[in-house]
């Protein structure tokens, strides 16, 4: 008889699904609910990338505690700390921008008589 799969398993496999509909979502609404739904993902302690970035770094503890134990090679913990630690940075990179998208995304919908002015996405040099 196989063994049921844990429900912190399944649990995993279940976000990851979602996650991957969220993108699928986010692909194709319009952009003022992309910008609500980045501005959650975003939210370093409610969102998508403050949890993955808490679970990453959980995972890390958890591996030291069975490196130290010689269940898990060193390497694992290292490169799990590295992550939790690079997600982290990318985490305060993007909080530089959270306001604007927290203010993008309560602002009501834009209408068709005033459509936005593009930003320059390359910013050139003079020399």
């Amino acid at each position: 008889m196989p063994h049921p799969t844990p429900y912190p398993v399944r649990l995993a496999d279940e976000i990851t699904r979602q996650l991957g509909q969220l993108a699928e979502h986010l692909a194709q609404l319009p952009p003022h609910e992309a910008t609500q739904v980045i501005a959650r993902v975003l939210d370093p302690d409610h969102g998508v990338l403050g949890g993955t970035t808490h679970l990453v770094a959980t995972s890390s503890v958890f591996a030291k505690n069975q490196a130290e134990r010689g269940v898990l090679p060193a390497e694992v913990w290292l490169a799990l700390g590295r992550a939790a630690n690079e997600l982290d940075a990318i985490g305060g990179d993007l909080d530089e921008h959270r306001e604007t998208l927290r203010h993008v995304s309560t602002q009501p919908a834009a209408t068709a008589a005033t459509p936005p002015v593009p930003a320059p996405l390359v910013v050139r040099r003079r020399r």
